[in-house]
């Protein structure tokens, strides 16, 4: 069976006069998955996705959307894309259904009915008659959610959707992605700075860093990072490593942080490891069993620790 693909970047890059925002960035989103764009603040997400919307030109590099190259002088299918980049504005004083009435008009959008449509996709139809001023932060980022929906878009676009929300707002935002995804079949691309938000919706997740891409990776794999480890607290972790390797052949360690050696291998072993390291002049602090969480490896590959 083969794959849809309802967005491909291939090298896509953004360079400024003095800086480069963006570099080579490959990133490809199926129909009905959700993409989680994880990075911290200002590592290109937001580059990223206005080039994909069109809103900045790219440097160089190529975007497919639906199957179908962007180029200058060809009509690219922004009608088959949702999104909500900024912070949703709408008019306080206004309902609902207002806000969105106006937004259909304004943009030439189907008829009425994809009103009705999108706020109950948003879980919003109860709400419908109320002002906006009325709405807490988490109604009005889904009700941004519905304008973005008015259309019935096949890919749909977030930029960190639940930021500022409180857990209840980010539930609610995290519950509705998930639906439009796997009840509508809606590609969604979701950036975020928060791994835990993203990991618990996420079906595959790009890292990016500093403008670079620096991983891809499956839920079900990243899952699998979330391992257990022995940590050694030692006074020259360099020489430690050294020795892993050398004397006990175990190539499976990190080294997050200076001084501190994590090693996921041969775990029933650590009085061994603790003798050879001892034993070739690597004093030996603490000894500890933990997990290392999605939150190490993530910072392992945005530079928070050094990977050995």
């Amino acid at each position: 069976m083969q794959v849809e693909y309802v967005l491909r970047t291939n090298g896509l890059t953004k360079k400024y006069k003095d800086r480069t925002a963006v570099e080579g960035i490959n990133i490809s989103v199926k129909r009905g998955e959700i993409y989680g764009f994880l990075g911290q603040n200002g590592a290109g997400k937001t580059t990223t996705i206005r080039m994909i919307m069109g809103l900045i030109q790219p440097t160089s590099g190529q975007i497919e959307l639906f199957g179908q190259k962007l180029e200058p002088r060809r009509r690219a299918p922004f009608e088959r894309i949702g999104s909500m980049i900024e912070i949703p504005g709408f008019y306080p004083n206004l309902t609902a259904a207002e806000n969105l009435d106006i937004h259909r008009r304004m943009m030439g959008m189907g008829n009425k009915e994809s009103i009705e449509q999108s706020l109950e996709q948003a879980g919003l139809l109860e709400v419908r008659n109320k002002r906006v001023k009325s709405f807490s932060l988490g109604m009005k980022q889904r009700l941004g959610i519905a304008r973005a929906l008015l259309h019935h878009p096949e890919l749909l676009i977030l930029d960190e959707p639940t930021n500022g929300l409180d857990p209840a707002g980010i539930k609610e935002v995290r519950n509705l992605i998930m639906d439009l995804a796997s009840k509508r079949n809606i590609a969604v691309l979701v950036s975020s700075h928060i791994l835990s938000e993203v990991q618990q919706m996420a079906t595959i997740l790009g890292i990016i860093h500093n403008g670079t891409l620096v991983e891809e990776i499956e839920q079900e794999v990243l899952q699998m990072k979330n391992r257990h480890c022995m940590e050694f607290k030692v006074s020259n972790d360099r020489h430690a490593v050294m020795l892993l390797e050398q004397k006990l052949g175990i190539r499976d360690y990190s080294v997050p942080e200076p001084g501190i050696v994590r090693v996921f291998e041969q775990l029933s072993e650590s009085a061994a490891i603790n003798r050879t390291l001892v034993g070739n002049g690597v004093d030996v602090a603490e000894i500890t069993m933990l997990r290392e969480t999605l939150e190490d490896y993530f910072l392992s590959l945005t530079g928070g620790g050094r990977s050995a």
